[in-house]
């Protein structure tokens, strides 16, 4: 008999959620990481939409985009995956369901940054419709390259 593996939520975080996400956070990046204040932050603000995937009662994704009233380009700010959830799709989930928060509130596009070298995110993106913009030289800490895409929301 085959075992399935419960189901996951999405749903927006909480306050009480900053020690899974600075978890996940810290599992996720070596460099360029949230602080514990700036992701206390982002759970504060008006323009900051952080989603969590939940399973079994455990946060094992989230997603981070911010949404400023004054502009129609919504940016994908954050989006990591406890290592032991990567490659089932959370990910995706994530990104598909911050944007169409921000097409709902009327953005026409959706931007965010990736390491150069970020293969998995890279394709990850690719498949969701993003296009390569701008190629952004000694970006992130340390001198990694980064990229900037970019998908249409509205169309």
């Amino acid at each position: 008999m085959a075992t399935s593996r419960p189901s996951i939520t999405l749903r927006p975080a909480r306050p009480d959620d900053l020690p899974d996400l600075l978890a996940i956070e810290a599992a996720s990046f070596t460099g360029d990481r949230l602080s514990r204040r700036a992701l206390r932050r982002w759970l504060r603000v008006p323009y900051g939409r952080c989603l969590v995937a939940e399973r079994a009662g455990a946060i094992v994704a989230y997603g981070l985009a911010s949404l400023h009233r004054a502009g129609r380009v919504a940016r994908i700010y954050s989006l990591a995956v406890a290592p032991g959830a990567r490659g089932s799709g959370l990910g995706g989930r994530l990104l598909a369901a911050l944007e169409s928060t921000a097409r709902e509130r009327g953005y026409a596009v959706a931007r965010l940054e990736v390491p150069a070298t970020n293969a998995p995110a890279r394709a990850l993106y690719r498949a969701a419709g993003y296009a390569e913009r701008e190629r952004l030289p000694g970006y992130y800490e340390g001198g990694g390259d980064g990229l900037r895409l970019e998908k249409r929301l509205d169309g």
